[in-house]
């Protein structure tokens, strides 16, 4: 089984694919790092040798910030907004959407489960 930054990589998937399960590296990336170390994208992971495997592991460690390294950077980005007290540190804070997305009829996905409120009546939008 082919470890490249920390990961698991499945070996049945083609190398293009598989590079994508490390965080951090998408498609645009795995694509680039095929083309430099000019490995064939029909290649699946269980067909690369010990040097190719080697390579690959050399050139995401050179080039890319992946895995642990990258979720700490933007949680301390988060944090550092949380600590300014800026207008997006606050939306974090309330775990509200951040991006000046809507939330009295969407935001479900950032906001939770819906709680209902006894009594509680809302007024048609005005247009």
């Amino acid at each position: 089984m082919a470890r490249i930054a920390g990961v698991n990589i499945p070996q049945n998937k083609l190398v293009q694919v598989g590079l994508t399960y490390i965080y951090g590296i998408g498609d645009k990336y795995s694509d680039q790092i095929c083309n430099a170390l000019e490995i064939e994208k029909s290649t699946r992971v269980n067909q690369l040798t010990d040097d190719q495997i080697l390579k690959i592991r050399e050139y995401i460690d050179k080039n890319f910030t992946v895995e642990g390294d990258l979720r700490r950077e933007n949680s301390l980005s988060i944090k550092r907004l949380i600590d300014l007290a800026s207008y997006r540190g606050s939306r974090h804070r309330k775990k509200l959407p951040v991006r000046g997305q809507r939330t009295r009829c969407n935001a479900r996905t950032r906001k939770g489960k819906a709680i209902a409120i006894a009594g509680k009546k809302l007024t048609p939008l005005k247009k």
